[in-house]
């Protein structure tokens, strides 16, 4: 029963504090043992979270995806990403398959220290990490009009 009620506590204070620093909540997902969300602001910075039972931390995620024809392209800038990564302090999970290469980036807080301001500082650059790898992959958004 108590690992219900810290998984519950867990869920709602992150889902506060996104919202607090101004953020939507998308697209939710739970078992018994996860929670995930989507999250996007004004500005249209998107990526996702992820509360496990079993973790001591909050997972914020942003995951770029590339035809496997882009494999090439992909290796000669890994080198590169994986620096960018380190840079920020952000975790990597490469995974492939027929369909496509996926390189996910990963930012974590320990629940004990998690709190408006550093949700604010771990995403911001959490966000600086995504546009960095963004601008070397040379990505380009397509602007709203």
């Amino acid at each position: 029963m108590k690992n219900s009620k810290v998984m519950e506590e867990r869920i709602r204070r992150v889902i506060i504090l996104f919202k607090e620093l101004g953020y939507k909540i998308l697209e939710t997902e739970r078992t018994n043992e996860t929670f995930s969300a989507g999250f996007e602001n004004k500005e249209g910075l998107q990526g996702g979270f992820f509360i496990d039972r079993s973790s001591k931390f909050l997972e914020v995620a942003y995951t770029f995806s590339f035809s496997p024809s882009m494999a090439d392209f992909v290796k000669s800038r890994l080198e590169e990403m994986l620096k960018v990564c380190y840079e920020y302090g952000s975790y990597v999970n490469i995974q492939t398959s027929r369909k496509e290469i996926a390189f996910s980036v990963f930012a974590k807080i320990y629940y004990s220290g998690l709190n408006y301001s550093s949700l604010k500082d771990t995403v911001r650059e959490f966000r600086q990490c995504v546009e960095a790898i963004t601008d070397l992959m040379q990505i380009f958004k397509e602007e709203k009009q």
